[in-house]
């Protein structure tokens, strides 16, 4: 019977299978084909300008004076030479897009004004990108004597020395004398 399946015909029976199998996937409920989104990456594109940045130009610098601060910019026009754009882009999975702008207008290859968007601090820049999962509350660094006990308890090869020993040495650790001459 399964040589019969197998004849010129068994591509045809392959992708009626296959189509029966397609079909099934779309029968999910719905509640699980919403929890389920694919993982979209995090996209940065463009130069980051900062206040601080932005706070160190001048009217009368050079185009070089100006690339050491900001840097150069991501794209330069050829319809607008005198000019510097600087764009940046954050896009990120369920939120806004974040984009600032900030452009330096030069005369001669001399800055002649810049103007922008509200800038960030780096500090507030730095907190804006900052995607790690936020701790509600520290956790404690130093045990009660309850905990000691229990750990004691737990561990009776763990000595009195061992809870006065500094930092990062190992208990009943000797070292060397610093200087060659003295002696301990």
């Amino acid at each position: 019977m399964l040589l019969r399946l197998l004849t010129p015909r068994s591509p045809l029976l392959l992708a009626a299978v296959a189509a029966g199998l397609l079909s099934a996937c779309s029968s999910t409920p719905s509640s699980l084909g919403s929890s389920l989104a694919p993982y979209k990456i995090e996209i940065v594109q463009g130069n980051v300008v900062t206040r601080e940045q932005s706070q160190m130009l001048r009217a009368g610098m050079t185009r070089t004076q100006v690339a050491e601060i900001l840097g150069t910019p991501l794209l330069a026009s050829v319809f607008h030479g005198n000019r510097w754009d600087y764009v940046f882009t954050l896009q990120r999975q369920g939120q806004k897009v974040l984009q600032r702008r900030f452009t330096v207008f030069f005369d001669n290859d001399l800055v002649a004004r810049f103007e922008g968007d509200e800038l960030p601090s780096e500090i507030e820049f730095v907190a804006s990108i900052d995607n790690r999962r936020k701790i509600d509350k520290p956790p404690a660094l130093e045990a009660t004597p309850e905990q000691l006990k229990s750990f004691r308890e737990r561990n009776p090869q763990a000595t009195p020395e061992a809870d006065t020993a500094p930092a990062g040495a190992p208990a009943g650790a000797t070292y060397p004398p610093l200087e060659a001459g003295a002696t301990r």
